[in-house]
């Protein structure tokens, strides 16, 4: 659980290490926004951060690669109307954010600003999801080394047929703190953890490849022995279900999606087109269509940055924001878009919490954080009985999307043939083939087994990358392009 650290704490911690050691306050910030209101913006913010990352990976039974990099600085951004001036250091000072502060006043003409300056910033509270310590410290480098070694070990031991194991343990410490010109002041610190599984089992000369994994907003003693054993045992299973796959079949068939994971395909295909910037624009097959029946009856996903714990959730956005829950479609109704302070003020909307950014040397931009499908009322096996034939996507691998039209490929990484209501036998090469916002209409049947995934995700959007959540439950699917091999 986490503990009972507050906001301050986090914001006294966020001073500690981004402000304090150089000579800034408060009022320094003050003075660098001020430089900015020196010419006509709507609103400005200075965004820091330090960050350390390290990761560890093990291949043919040892620990060959190991890694440890900090970074620090400040970006600082006005706004005005529609228009964006952006600058940024990694040397954090009173001059170097003077001058970042100077290179932004491009955008605003002569003259006051038309917003007021707030004369001071105070802190604001947001959620206290997560435990703020260092996961890098929870465990020695000799206790990282051993984690990796009982994967390599358990691995080995559970099948003959394995003959190769990689694994890879991550951990990053992310501090940052947000100054606004409207007054806010708020900080967050962030742990973040990741262990990777792959294996490669061989039969007869076939070779095939399982991978498993997970991790969260946690200390590394989140890996217990029994999770660890759980990730190598579903890499390991993967692996050997696939060395016994056949080609898959091709053509317009009922889909079933199994929960969790497969989610991803609902990030890609309807997630990113929710999103306020294209909506905005008019760029996504969303835009413009608030109010109407864009899914089937019974579909309702969200978007919730507020979950404790989880890999993709905050206690406030890259704005200062405090995260939320916000119904995007509800019982197939398009509800409402994800948004930041620029695009939810241009399109008179409410701020929804998911602005994002890599780091500070990038601008924030609507994102998802955890996106999921709320569970239905039917049992997997019931649905998976329903079809007399079909395919059952357990788990996909890569998937693309155009965000313009909806239309995404995606590969099946685990998947079988579905006969007479029963799975008949795994198979290999499946992709499915499709439109966002048409497959949610052909949805017939939703599980009661939502489930979020195991913790790995990572988002790409415009050349940035950000840790996200997905999740769903099982899904009947009607009419779905399947690609396949035979």
């Amino acid at each position: 659980m986490p503990s009972q650290t507050t906001e301050k704490d986090s914001l006294d911690l966020a001073k500690s290490i981004l402000l304090e050691p150089f000579g800034l306050d408060e009022p320094a910030l003050i003075r660098a926004m001020g430089t900015i209101f020196n010419h006509q913006v709507d609103y400005a913010d200075l965004y820091f951060q330090f960050t350390k990352n390290e990761s560890w990976s093990l291949e043919e039974g040892i620990v060959k690669t190991g890694s440890f990099s900090i970074d620090q600085g400040v970006g600082v951004r006005a706004v005005a109307g529609d228009k964006t001036a952006f600058s940024y250091s990694d040397d954090i000072s009173g001059r170097a954010l003077e001058d970042a502060a100077k290179a932004t006043r491009t955008i605003g003409r002569q003259g006051e600003g038309k917003v007021k300056l707030a004369s001071v910033i105070k802190p604001v509270e947001n959620h206290s999801l997560y435990i703020p310590n260092d996961p890098l410290q929870t465990i020695s480098a000799a206790e990282k080394v051993a984690l990796l070694e009982k994967v390599e070990k358990l691995a080995r031991a559970a099948d003959p047929r394995i003959v190769q194991v990689m694994a890879g343990l991550a951990g990053e410490f992310d501090v940052v703190l947000v100054a606004r010109s409207d007054g806010v002041l708020a900080a967050d610190v962030r742990p973040l953890i990741r262990l990777s599984v792959t294996v490669i089992a061989e039969q007869n000369g076939r070779r095939e490849m399982g991978t498993s994994g997970g991790g969260g907003r946690y200390g590394y003693a989140y890996f217990t022995d029994e999770l660890i054993s759980h990730y190598v045992n579903e890499a390991t299973r993967s692996a050997l279900v696939n060395l016994e796959a056949k080609p898959a079949p091709a053509g317009p068939m009922t889909v079933v999606l199994g929960s969790g994971w497969p989610g991803v395909l609902l990030h890609e295909a309807i997630g990113h087109g929710l999103e306020g910037d294209f909506n905005r624009k008019g760029s996504s097959a969303f835009s413009g269509r608030l109010g109407e029946k864009v899914a089937a009856d019974g579909i309702t996903v969200v978007d919730d940055g507020s979950i404790r714990n989880r890999r993709g959730s905050l206690n406030m956005d890259d704005e200062g924001n405090p995260t939320q829950r916000t119904v995007l479609i509800e019982n197939g109704i398009l509800k409402g878009y994800l948004q930041d302070t620029l695009n939810a003020r241009l399109m008179n909307m409410a701020v929804t919490g998911n602005a994002r950014r890599e780091s500070f040397a990038h601008l924030p931009m609507p994102r998802m954080t955890n996106t999921f499908m709320l569970a239905g009322d039917r049992n997997p096996e019931e649905i998976i009985a329903s079809v007399k034939n079909g395919l059952y996507a357990a788990n996909f691998g890569g998937g693309q999307v155009d965000i313009t039209n909806g239309k995404f490929v995606f590969s099946a990484s685990e998947a079988y043939v579905i006969e007479n209501g029963k799975l008949a036998y795994p198979v290999k090469g499946a992709t499915l083939v499709g439109n966002g916002p048409d497959i949610l209409k052909r949805v017939t049947m939703v599980g009661n087994d939502m489930q979020l995934d195991s913790g790995v995700g990572v988002c790409g959007k415009e050349g940035q990358s950000v840790p996200v959540g997905v999740g769903q439950p099982t899904l009947r699917i009607e009419d779905v392009t399947v690609g396949g091999t035979v």
